[in-house]
């Protein structure tokens, strides 16, 4: 677990700093210097060109990280990499074209409350296809197992480009129209960046050959295309629908309550990076044993990670809300929900990985999609009942109903299961520390003061736990390394 401590905490960091911004832009900086129909325009557009995009990469990028490691000669791997790209260029231009001929439809949809979306239609498209060959670079650095940089460019530098453009505006250097340009322009840059990196790392022989074992990529490809709509669309989906049951702004509000919870998921998007091709790796050359160990011990880092970040979340909630300008303080309880999804999500460490890098992921897509229609239908039923909360209560329900799933057909499937004793304490703690600090706070008139110091006492408790118990042996020895070195 050397590689994966390293680079998963180089990844950490990263990614919460990513985060970091990301709250600036989110909790201050939007609300501040956009009125809330432009601040639901720009989260809108976010959110849509989320769900477009893999159908333009078409789970490739997947397919890479999953085959890279089973091809033996430069030649294979190199038609491999030359399949990687031309495939989203190829449906790209399909998708590319298909829009174009139904452009006045499109425009019409967005008659009515919500026209101020129909000058930036474009730009949906543009971001998905950006996105789509940003994760193929990124695919293509990572079976290199090196993660690091592309984890920056993701989760970094457009936002802090985005943080960048807002200060421009608040200043009147640039108008709100030239603002969303520039802000769709921030995701090209980003695309060409990771793009010199992966070639600087491998550059390979361009052919148009393809490559061996076609037929087992593209059905790869296919059905990783399927799952990763299916975890988009569970995501995301609920914005686009409040877009289209309510007025716009409404989904800046969500978006907000969205956003805090999500914070929550970083750990695991920064230990997959790295744990994805080495989970791979295991399975494709047969080491049970080791991926048995790899999957208990992920789930324990990741259940200490998150959960101390979920008693940071819901314990400072109606503090951070304070913070918030007034049209904004609403979704208290979407927060919890959320919360507790990505929670979850943690707790089954890299069980996405086990299972979609094995031949038994079919099934797993076929309840996903399933899984896909539900979450629609609860939406259609909820959100007129119960607004924003109603697509929270979908939410919950449907990414819930997924995980549990996921767990139990790994453990039929592989026999094995991510928890163990440790799994229990650490479950207590999170409880115990949650139901203590979450009914007072100190009570200074600053807020952010408020939180900083009830957030100082919980992560003195929950180091000393966490450390004193062992409740994660990777990260208790990792921090004895880092406490050997200060000290020689």
């Amino acid at each position: 677990m050397g590689i994966v401590a390293k680079q998963s905490f180089n990844n950490l960091i990263s990614t919460y700093l990513g985060f970091g911004i990301g709250a600036l832009n989110v909790l201050l900086l939007y609300p501040k210097f956009l009125t809330t129909e432009y601040y639901g325009l720009v989260t809108f557009l976010l959110s849509a060109g989320n769900l477009f995009w893999p159908f333009m990469a078409l789970g490739v990028h997947n397919t890479i990280v999953k085959f890279y490691t089973s091809y033996t000669t430069k030649i294979d791997t190199d038609r491999l990499l030359n399949f990687a790209l031309f495939l989203p260029l190829a449906l790209g231009l399909l998708i590319g074209i298909v829009g174009f001929v139904f452009y006045d439809t499109l425009l019409q949809y967005f008659e009515g409350d919500n026209d101020l979306v129909q000058p930036y239609i474009w730009g949906i498209f543009v971001i998905a296809m950006t996105t789509a060959y940003f994760e193929v670079f990124f695919a293509w650095a990572k079976v290199q197992f090196k993660s690091v940089f592309g984890t920056i460019m993701r989760e970094v530098f457009h936002r802090l480009a985005i943080s960048i453009l807002l200060l421009f505006l608040y200043a009147e250097f640039i108008s709100v129209h030239l603002f969303i340009y520039l802000l769709i322009g921030v995701f090209i840059l980003r695309t060409l960046v990771m793009l010199g990196y992966a070639f600087k790392l491998y550059l390979p022989k361009f052919s148009f050959q393809l490559p061996a074992r076609l037929k087992d990529l593209m059905n790869y490809s296919l059905l990783i295309f399927i799952a990763g709509t299916v975890a988009v669309a569970l995501f995301d989906l609920d914005k686009v629908m409040i877009e289209y049951f309510m007025p716009i702004e409404n989904v800046s509000i969500y978006g907000i309550a969205i956003y805090i919870a999500t914070v929550i998921a970083v750990p695991s998007k920064a230990m997959h990076q790295i744990t994805n091709p080495i989970t791979a790796k295991y399975l494709n050359h047969g080491d049970n044993e080791l991926l048995k160990d790899l999957y208990v011990r992920s789930s324990n880092t990741l259940f200490v990670i998150s959960g101390f970040v979920f008693i940071l979340i819901i314990t400072n909630v109606h503090q951070l809300y304070e913070i918030i300008p007034e049209p904004y303080r609403v979704g208290v309880s979407i927060v919890f929900l959320i919360s507790l999804v990505k929670l979850s999500d943690n707790v089954l460490g890299n069980n996405n990985s086990i299972i979609f890098n094995s031949k038994y992921y079919k099934t797993v897509l076929v309840a996903g999609v399933v899984l896909v229609g539900v979450a629609f239908l609860l939406n259609v039923w909820l959100i007129p009942l119960h607004g924003i909360y109603g697509a929270a209560y979908a939410t919950f329900v449907s990414f819930l109903v997924y995980n549990i799933f996921k767990l139990l057909f790994v453990r039929t499937t592989f026999g094995i299961h991510p928890f163990n004793r440790r799994s229990l304490y650490i479950f207590l703690v999170i409880s115990v520390l949650t139901a203590s600090f979450y009914f007072w706070d100190f009570t200074t008139d600053y807020a952010l003061l408020n939180i900083i110091f009830k957030s100082i006492l919980i992560s003195i408790l929950y180091l000393f736990i966490s450390l004193k118990g062992r409740l994660s042996e990777d990260l208790t020895n990792f921090y004895l390394k880092v406490l050997q070195k200060k000290i020689s």
